[in-house]
């Protein structure tokens, strides 16, 4: 059974959206974010005390845009992948990191300088100038999106669900109304999937049946 450590809304999104678009059955534990704070005794199963974490026996897995092609090629028979023979293949593996590494990193400065400190230690032009690093890196999105309605390879892949989450963060964050049509329309697109509806059902079921919080960050 594969078993994913998550908060509500945090990048462990991605692989429950993974897992949902691919119908594998798995273990969802829920945890009060940060959990390196909250949840102390998750240190025991992942020292670092990020999320994700994912358990599929002897591996062990903490970047959440691995755990896409991971899941995509040990478990999904390759449905959410790319081949290297196939056209698209470097624009799929582009597109895994640049959700995460492009898109999703300066977001996690936003939200730590308007939310997570402490009042007296926020720091709203730092995180004014993040928010405005993010929305100009969506560039290489809508530069994407001119050729189809998905990152690569003219089909949902991965690395929608990795791009989707970046979008996802931005939305929690309010930035959202600063997508440009295109970006906005895609995102639709994704949030429409029967697989992001899914997913965003069992995390609200898991916290409620585990008494953690429905929206974490």
């Amino acid at each position: 059974m594969l078993t994913l450590f998550h908060c509500a809304d945090a990048r462990s999104f991605r692989p429950l959206w993974a897992l949902e678009e691919l119908g594998l059955p798995y273990e969802l534990k829920m945890l009060p974010f940060p959990p390196r704070m909250l949840a102390r005794e998750y240190l025991e199963e992942n020292p670092l005390g990020t999320i994700p974490l994912l358990v599929d026996g002897e591996t062990r897995m903490t970047e959440s845009a691995a755990m896409i092609e991971y899941l995509s090629r040990r478990h999904g028979g390759g449905r959410l992948s790319v081949g290297p023979g196939e056209p698209g293949f470097g624009a799929y593996l582009n597109g895994l990191v640049y959700g995460e590494a492009t898109l999703t990193f300066p977001q996690t400065l936003v939200l730590r300088y308007s939310r997570l400190e402490p009042p007296a230690r926020r720091l709203p032009q730092v995180a004014e100038a993040y928010a405005r690093w993010f929305l100009a890196r969506l560039k290489g999105l809508e530069a994407a999106l001119e050729t189809g309605d998905y990152y690569a390879a003219g089909r949902f892949t991965g690395a929608d669900v990795s791009i989707g989450y970046a979008l996802l963060l931005a939305r929690t964050l309010g930035l959202d109304p600063e997508f440009s049509p295109a970006v906005s329309a895609y995102f639709d697109r994704l949030s429409a999937r029967p697989g992001y509806q899914a997913a965003r059902r069992a995390q609200r079921a898991a916290a409620e049946a585990q008494g953690m919080p429905t929206a974490s960050i």
